[in-house]
């Protein structure tokens, strides 16, 4: 007879503890794709806001939101003491949410009942037992979030037992222990929930832990150990302050590390975690916010090895310096080429791209003597691929030349407009060849770049078609060295209408000639890769 897993059921409370992180605002629009999102990869919970709240949420559960697989779960606080049912107008409106499930936050630490409810740590308890009944009446399933609650047991062990008993038998599927300030260690997270289990079966428990030393995941991970059968979190971490327990590295922990794969299942097949990595990175293009690259399991760097010592070590046996299979989690594996690379990352990189070419072949040993000149001088290519795809292909002598820039002049003027308002303005001429024609572009923008740019993609002569999509979204400067002599590194990221994306670098000790080289770079690699013909 084989052994039977224990079921964990995992909750995303993104759109509402990520809706409370420095920066973040979720339109109704955001909520309902990322709530699909977040279904698709397998939660359990979505919650989804507190209906009541602000228009947005309101907005969210007026109407039915049935899931293939997650329960939307709409957040809320338990009745307040002294008033009935039916004359607490903030409870009525998360009961009549169009929800599945409804999520409330009571307090547990009795020096929060005092202080903060001004009510008797009974009639605390009644508000508790009372406002689970009624969900439950409401044929929706119940749980509460118990504030505070490792604090609490701290200062009053009996007390915060005692709210936990009560929202358990009255009824609660599950009574969530919250380290709300984040104070909790992993030590102490699993000392008292292995007490706690013996009162309340850890099948009823969750663990809801925030970030604040950097311990969320820790603590999560040591919670499930200890007993509870629920994990609360968000995704990439978002949240209040340091944010909540990370979903994006609970989740690939529990699926992919024998201790917890072997005892434990959810609802997240294999299949549907290799679509974790694009969650994640969907909900930062959501948010327009730059994903964070060394994020565990889903970052861009995550599976990226520089050395080149690393390198050959991981071609012959990925798992030296990977934990887990990239493609687990629907990531991929970078061999990255800089001033640190051996021949084996740059081999690497070119079988990536597939540029074809024997390991004996003289041009790749020039590629790397190139690439470490090159590194000396300021220029970094691990963040900027098309720029070394460039570098690689006209070294092996496979990029056309499309066009020469022969020369460019970029003026800035500060004046009165005719209505008396201060301005700048950048102008910028491009004097380019294409197909022994050549031609002068003037461009204006709100900065040199800017005008360069505008000037430069004016007219490429035969060229233009491939390059009218062609948009620069991001624009990073780095000094290097110091003085008024200091050497300048830009990176620039761009962009088509296919939604590709790449890198290009530039390096000088004038910024302005720094980015355009990072420009030519980039429109070169646009019409290099789409197939441009000479």
């Amino acid at each position: 007879m084989g052994y039977q897993k224990e079921r964990v059921y995992l909750f995303d409370t993104t759109l509402r503890d990520g809706a409370q992180t420095q920066g973040v605002d979720f339109s109704l629009d955001d909520k309902v794709l990322i709530a699909n999102a977040l279904d698709q990869l397998g939660l359990d919970y979505v919650e989804a806001g507190y209906p009541g709240a602000n228009p947005i949420d309101s907005a969210f559960f007026s109407q039915q939101r049935d899931l293939k697989h997650a329960k939307i779960t709409a957040f809320g606080m338990t009745k307040r003491a002294g008033r009935s049912l039916s004359n607490d107008a903030g409870f009525q409106t998360v009961l009549r949410a169009k929800a599945q499930a409804i999520c409330l936050v009571a307090k547990t630490w009795d020096y929060h009942v005092r202080v903060a409810l001004g009510v008797s740590n009974e009639e605390n308890l009644e508000t508790i037992g009372t406002s689970v009944r009624a969900v439950n009446e409401q044929g929706l399933e119940a749980m509460i979030d118990c504030e505070h609650f490792f604090d609490g047991y701290k200062a009053n062990s009996d007390y915060a037992l005692s709210c936990v008993k009560e929202a358990y038998n009255a009824g609660a599927r599950w009574v969530v222990l919250c380290d709300t300030n984040g104070g909790a260690l992993p030590h102490e997270v699993r000392d008292i929930i292995t007490e706690v289990v013996k009162t309340v079966p850890g099948d009823h428990l969750g663990i809801h832990a925030h970030n604040d030393t950097e311990n969320a995941v820790a603590n999560s991970l040591a919670a499930i150990r200890a007993g509870v059968r629920h994990v609360q979190g968000t995704l990439n971490g978002l949240g209040e302050r340091c944010g909540n327990a990370n979903l994006t590295s609970i989740i690939p922990t529990l699926l992919l590390k024998a201790d917890y794969a072997n005892h434990f299942e959810t609802g997240i097949t294999a299949h549907k975690l290799r679509t974790i990595t694009h969650a994640s990175r969907l909900l930062d293009e959501v948010l327009n916010r730059a994903p964070q690259t060394s994020q565990p399991y889903v970052g861009d760097s995550a599976f990226a090895h520089k050395g080149g010592i690393h390198v050959s070590a991981v071609k012959k046996d990925p798992s030296t310096y990977e934990h887990v299979p990239p493609e687990t989690v629907g990531n991929r594996r970078k061999l990255l080429v800089s001033g640190q690379a051996g021949k084996s990352n740059i081999l690497a990189e070119l079988e990536r791209l597939n540029i074809e070419v024997a390991p004996d072949d003289h041009r790749v040993d020039a590629l790397l003597e190139e690439v470490k000149a090159r590194s000396s001088i300021g220029y970094a290519y691990d963040g900027a691929g098309a720029s070394f795809e460039l570098l690689a292909r006209r070294t092996l002598g496979e990029v056309p030349h499309f066009f020469t820039v022969d020369r460019f002049r970029v003026m800035v003027e500060r004046r009165y407009t005719a209505t008396g308002d201060l301005v700048t303005v950048s102008e910028a001429t491009v004097k380019i060849t294409v197909d022994d024609k050549t031609m002068a572009h003037v461009g204006e923008g709100n900065g040199p770049v800017n005008a360069l740019d505008q000037a430069l993609r004016k007219d490429l002569g035969k060229f233009q078609s491939y390059i009218k999509d062609l948009e620069l979204v991001d624009y990073k400067v780095r000094i290097l060295t110091g003085g008024t002599d200091a050497v300048t590194r830009v990176l620039i990221e761009s962009a088509d209408g296919q939604g590709n994306r790449w890198y290009t670098v530039g390096v000088s000790a004038n910024i302005v000639d720094a980015s355009f080289e990072a420009l030519v770079d980039s429109i070169n690699y646009k019409l290099m890769r789409d197939g441009a013909t000479l």
